[in-house]
C-alpha cells in the first residue's frame, strides 16, 4: 500500500470572539488557507484531486457545504471538488485520516484536508435555541434517551466527570492551564509559530482608523494571555457549584482555518516537492457518550498497540485542551512525559476553533518536531459523542 505524506501545512492565527477574524466570512477565510497551502508548496491547482473540508456549526454562512463554497473562493479551478464533515471537535482531523486515505488507496494523488470554524458568526449556543424555536427538534431521539437516561449529553459535565474520576484537584486544573498560557506566551515570543501562521488581514465590523498598518495583518493568536498567573486564573468563578472547572481551564471559543496538503508517492514525483511528515498510524474509536471526553485516553493505548510502539517512542504529543482535565487526566493514564505535550500551549490559551482544530493542531505539531529535530509525533482530540481520532506522524 502507498504511503500517505503531508507536503505542506498551514493555519490562521487563532481569532476571539468578536475579535480580529470576527469579519471574516469563514468560506474566505478557509480559502484562504487553501490558497497557502498551493503557494507553500508550488502545487498546480489542478492537480488537487478533493477538498475534505471539517466544520462542526454547519449552518449559515458554514452550511452549503462549506468545504465546496471554501474551494471555489480559492484559487482552486471549479473541477476540484469539496466535502465537509463533521466529526465533532475532530473533524479535521478526521479530513486528514480520510484524505490519507484517500492517496493511500491509489484512488487519489493529492488531497487538502482542512477545516474552519467562525465561532462568531455562528455561534454554538445559539444553534440549539434556533432550532427549537423552528420546531427542527433535537438529536437525542427517543431511543437515545430510553438507553441513556438522564440529561443530555454535555461537554461540560464531562470535563467535571473526568476531574472526578481521575482525582485532577482545582489547583492542578489551574497550574496546567497557566502553563498552557505561559508556553504558548514563550512560542509566540520566539517565533516558534511563524512559519505554519497564514498572515490575513484584520476583518471586524469596524477597524479603528488609528491601527497602524502593520497591525492590520492578523499573524498572533489572539486569545493568548501574555501576562497570565496563577493567581488571575484561581479567581476565575467555578462553572458550576462544588466543581473543579471554570472558564480559564476550558479552551477559548475561536474563529480559524487551517488545513495540509496530503499526497501519496506519485503525488510527490509530480509536485517535485520534500514531504515534511509521513502518516504512521490513523485511529479513531468510539467511548462513552456520556463522560464523552474520555475517549483520547484509550484511542491512544490502541493505536501504540496496533503501531507496535510504546508511550515512550514518541516524540511530542499535542492532546487538545477542550478541557484541563482531557490533557491531565490523558498524562495520568498514558504516563506519557508531561514535557513533550504541547509544548508551544494549547486550546485554552491558542483558542479551539472546533472544525478547524484537527488541522491546527497537526500543523503545529509538524512544525514542532522539524524545529526541535524530533522523529514521531501523536495527536488526539476529544470529540462530541464520545469519539476520538489518533494520528501519529513521523517527521521527514
Amino acid at each position: 500500500m502507498a504511503e500517505a505524506y503531508i507536503v505542506a501545512a498551514a493555519r490562521t492565527a487563532g481569532g476571539k470572539r468578536g475579535g480580529r477574524l470576527s469579519g471574516w466570512h469563514p468560506v474566505d477565510l478557509a480559502a484562504q488557507v487553501i490558497d497557502a497551502l498551493l503557494e507553500r508548496s508550488h502545487a498546480d491547482p489542478a492537480l488537487v484531486e478533493d477538498v475534505i473540508m471539517g466544520c462542526v456549526l454547519q449552518a449559515g454562512e458554514q452550511s452549503g457545504c462549506i468545504g465546496r463554497m471554501a474551494a471555489l473562493a480559492s484559487k482552486l479551478p471549479p473541477g476540484v471538488p469539496g466535502v465537509t464533515i463533521d466529526r465533532q471537535c475532530g473533524s479535521s482531523q478526521q479530513a486528514l485520516h480520510f484524505a490519507a486515505q484517500a492517496v493511500m488507496s491509489g484512488t487519489m494523488d493529492c488531497v487538502i484536508a482542512a477545516g474552519v470554524e467562525s465561532m462568531s458568526r455562528i455561534p454554538m449556543a445559539v444553534l440549539p435555541r434556533v432550532y427549537k424555536e423552528a420546531g427542527l427538534g433535537h438529536y437525542m431521539s427517543p431511543t437515545i434517551r430510553a438507553r441513556y437516561p438522564g440529561p443530555e449529553f454535555s461537554q461540560f459535565m464531562g470535563a467535571e466527570m473526568m476531574a472526578e474520576k481521575y482525582q485532577l484537584s482545582r489547583d492542578a486544573l489551574d497550574c496546567y492551564s497557566l502553563q498552557s498560557h505561559q508556553r504558548a506566551a514563550a512560542a509566540t515570543r520566539d517565533g516558534a509559530f511563524t512559519g505554519e501562521i497564514v498572515p490575513v488581514a484584520v476583518r471586524v465590523a469596524e477597524v479603528p482608523a488609528d491601527i497602524p498598518a502593520e497591525e492590520a495583518i492578523h499573524v498572533a493568536d489572539e486569545g493568548i494571555r501574555m501576562d497570565a498567573t496563577l493567581e488571575g486564573i484561581a479567581g476565575v468563578k467555578l462553572l458550576r457549584e462544588g466543581g473543579r472547572i471554570t472558564a480559564a481551564s476550558a479552551s477559548q471559543i475561536c474563529d480559524g482555518a487551517s488545513g495540509v496538503l496530503v499526497v501519496n508517492e506519485r503525488g510527490l514525483k509530480t509536485l517535485g516537492v520534500a514531504p515534511l511528515a509521513r502518516i504512521h498510524h490513523m485511529t479513531v474509536i468510539g467511548g462513552d457518550p456520556v463522560i464523552m471526553l474520555e475517549a483520547p485516553l484509550p484511542a491512544t493505548h490502541h493505536a501504540l498497540k496496533k503501531a507496535g510502539m510504546t508511550i515512550d517512542d514518541i516524540d511530542l504529543f499535542e492532546v487538545n485542551e477542550a478541557f484541563a482535565s482531557v490533557p491531565v487526566a490523558w498524562l495520568k493514564d498514558t504516563g506519557a512525559d508531561p514535557a513533550r505535550l504541547n509544548v508551544n500551549g494549547g486550546a485554552i490559551a491558542l483558542g479551539h476553533p472546533l472544525g478547524a482544530s484537527g488541522t491546527r493542531l497537526m500543523t503545529t505539531l509538524v512544525q514542532a518536531l522539524h524545529a526541535r529535530d524530533k522523529r514521531y509525533g501523536l495527536q488526539t482530540m476529544c470529540e462530541g459523542g464520545g469519539q476520538a481520532n489518533v494520528t501519529i506522524v513521523e517527521r521527514l
